[in-house]
């Protein structure tokens, strides 16, 4: 057998996310799809993690094993757009890789970058790209509200419902926040993320940054372990998986 990486770019917009369902277009079964088509054989295509209903990924990471060596990656990797493309899907790059490797459990980081549109018009060549707020945004307050999460280790608030992680534990490794004309970009870093997690804390950031909660407020919510106290999940379409690091 041999085994391959290939890292995704896709728009989220149209599909129901990342993973297979019963119901529904997802990014991962017009994949798997394609691959067995063009490999003659019954391909199992496995992502880094899954994404939601209209979220978007830049460096999505997925693997697949198959019977035959792929002699030209170049002209596959051709090949396997030729099949996608027209869907907002690309395949950027193909490596092979050892047997060893996993693309969710060999993970070391994970970032997810989260974008807004602070202005009072709705963005065009952009749409779909990130959540549009009109009311001003104050960004140094989400960068104070920022640092909090930083020394959160149980993120039962942010953690959506039908989540079925095994612990709400984990480790933020950096937040960064810019701002630049009215574009607010959130980069998030951590091994893993719970369902919802990301969302539901620019959902409680942006509560702060427009002055609805003070600082105190947002501590008090983030630490309390009640998914009933999170602000409202910012939606799906201004978050964006950007890498995944191993």
């Amino acid at each position: 057998m041999y085994k391959y990486q290939i890292l995704i770019e896709y728009v989220g917009t149209s599909f129901v996310g990342w993973q297979i369902q019963s119901k529904g277009k997802s990014i991962q079964k017009l994949i798997q799809a394609k691959l067995s088509k063009l490999l003659k054989e019954k391909i199992s295509l496995i992502g880094s993690g899954r994404t939601d209903a209209g979220v978007h990924a830049i460096g999505q990471s997925a693997h697949f094993e198959c019977k035959k060596e792929i002699q030209n990656l170049d002209k596959f990797l051709k090949s396997i757009n030729h099949f996608v493309n027209s869907r907002n899907v690309s395949i950027i790059n193909i490596n092979k890789k050892n047997l060893n490797f996993h693309a969710r459990y060999s993970a070391k980081q994970r970032v997810y970058k989260y974008v807004i549109f602070n202005r009072l018009s709705k963005p065009s060549v952009e749409k779909d790209r990130g959540w549009h707020i009109i009311k001003k945004l104050d960004v140094s307050l989400m960068k104070k509200g920022a640092k909090k999460l930083l020394s959160i280790k149980d993120f039962s608030t942010f953690r959506s419902s039908s989540c079925n992680a095994k612990s709400p534990i984990k480790t933020m490794k950096s937040i960064k926040i810019r701002s630049v004309r009215g574009k607010i970009e959130i980069h998030f870093k951590s091994q893993s993320f719970l369902q919802q997690q990301v969302r539901s804390m620019v959902g409680c950031l942006k509560y702060l940054a427009e002055k609805k909660w003070n600082l105190k407020k947002f501590v008090f919510v983030a630490k309390s372990k009640k998914r009933i106290l999170c602000a409202p999940p910012a939606p799906a379409e201004g978050l964006f998986l950007e890498k995944v690091i191993y």
